[in-house]
């Protein structure tokens, strides 16, 4: 495969150390009769044992140039590629089965929290999610209630699925190495999440105001979405702070704000 340059537009970091891309795709266990979609293929690090480990194969490629490489290989004869923004691809049309997809990716830094809103909102089509990012954002996803970092991407998560820290990354395994250790972490969607679909902006506009004024108590934070009559109907003292609340008490300030609404 030519060697093509890195836009940095596209957050580029491509893996290749092989003893590292082996215990990704271990970690993964793929078997022969998965379907996947793997997000920012690049130069086929991941792709190449993916393929011949599974039954079906789509990749999700925004860069065309390396679209272009990977057709041409031999071994990717049989990969669907997908020419597409991963940020508004539709993945339901990849499958009719819910969680008939297994997804895989190295999420571009610069857009890896948007990148996870997203493949959540299609949450029912996915088995599992592997992903890689910056060993900060993985952090967050895994923080617990009255950490530092426990914030809106923590509790959002929660509330859909089950989050595992698998391997920490350092940078000398990618080309060019990022500043940053990157970590692979593994997304379980719940059967049945925490939040329903009909309630689920309701939900996130509550932490979203609730964290993004953080170091003030519920009461202040929540000013304009709730009052403190409403959030103490939910069992919840308003002089609380955002940190202290598990994704459980998030989901019941979202059913008192809807009942007295309704």
């Amino acid at each position: 495969m030519s060697k093509r340059p890195v836009r940095k537009r596209f957050g580029q970091n491509f893996l290749h150390d092989a003893r590292i891309i082996q215990r990704i795709v271990e970690v993964i266990a793929p078997n022969d009769s998965d379907h996947f979609v793997e997000i920012g293929p690049g130069t086929g690090a991941i792709t190449k044992p993916l393929s011949a480990a599974c039954a079906r194969l789509d990749v999700i490629e925004i860069d065309r140039d390396l679209a272009d490489d990977l057709e041409s290989l031999e071994w990717a004869t049989a990969i669907n590629i997908h020419r597409a923004d991963a940020l508004s691809f539709d993945f339901s049309q990849l499958t009719d089965k819910p969680a008939g997809l297994r997804l895989a990716g190295n999420l571009p830094y610069n857009i890896s929290t948007p990148l996870l809103f997203h493949i959540l909102s299609q949450h029912e089509c996915f088995e599992d999610v592997h992903v890689m990012l910056q060993r900060e954002v993985v952090q967050r996803m895994t923080a617990q209630p009255g950490s530092k970092i426990y914030g809106r991407l923590s509790v959002a998560l929660a509330a859909r699925c089950h989050v595992e820290s698998l391997l920490v990354i350092k940078a000398g395994a990618f080309q060019p190495a990022p500043k940053v250790q990157s970590a692979f972490a593994r997304l379980t969607p719940l059967r049945e999440p925490l939040i329903s679909r009909d309630d689920e902006s309701t939900f996130d506009s509550i932490v979203r105001g609730a964290f993004g004024q953080r170091r003030k108590q519920l009461r202040n934070a929540l000013q304009g979405i709730m009052t403190p009559e409403q959030i103490r109907s939910a069992d919840i003292d308003p002089q609380t702070r955002a940190e202290q609340l598990d994704v459980g008490q998030y989901v019941a300030l979202t059913h008192s704000l809807l009942s007295t609404k309704s």
